[in-house]
């Protein structure tokens, strides 16, 4: 089944993400797929004020993966594989250890690395429609 969450503007992010974080239930792999400005880090930000994480959130572009701590003490990842040319740098930064470990990791450019996503990773697809406003599509 397709789900869908349009987020008109950015005073709709935190209910967007609230909204989001409800109907993922407890998924914890989350691929998002958008081209660069469709506020994949904007939204990730957004996840992470619902989580509770005081942590400033910014894209781990250099660092490719991020930590921070939620609200209930859990830790969650936040990765951005822009600059992965080879998938064996993924690995390299222990990639499998991140997705096995049951906490929520997001991902930002999983297409770089695509062939490396467990087959229950959540691919969430980012439009950025006329009215500027985003709509995310995923199959349940």
């Amino acid at each position: 089944m397709k789900q869908q969450i349009t987020i008109a503007n950015t005073a709709d992010l935190d209910r967007a993400a609230a909204e989001f974080l409800e109907k993922i239930g407890d998924r914890t792999l989350v691929a998002f797929f958008a081209p660069m400005g469709a506020g994949k880090t904007t939204f990730t930000t957004a996840i992470c004020k619902a989580l509770g994480v005081t942590d400033p959130v910014g894209s781990p572009t250099f660092a490719i993966v991020n930590e921070y701590m939620r609200a209930d003490g859990d830790p969650m990842y936040h990765f951005d594989f822009y600059r992965i040319n080879k998938l064996q740098e993924a690995v390299e930064i222990g990639l499998y250890d991140y997705l096995d470990s049951g906490f929520l990791c997001i991902m930002e450019w999983p297409e770089n690395i695509e062939d490396l996503l467990p087959e229950e990773t959540l691919k969430v697809y980012f439009t950025i429609n006329p009215d500027q406003s985003r709509t995310l599509v995923w199959d349940e």
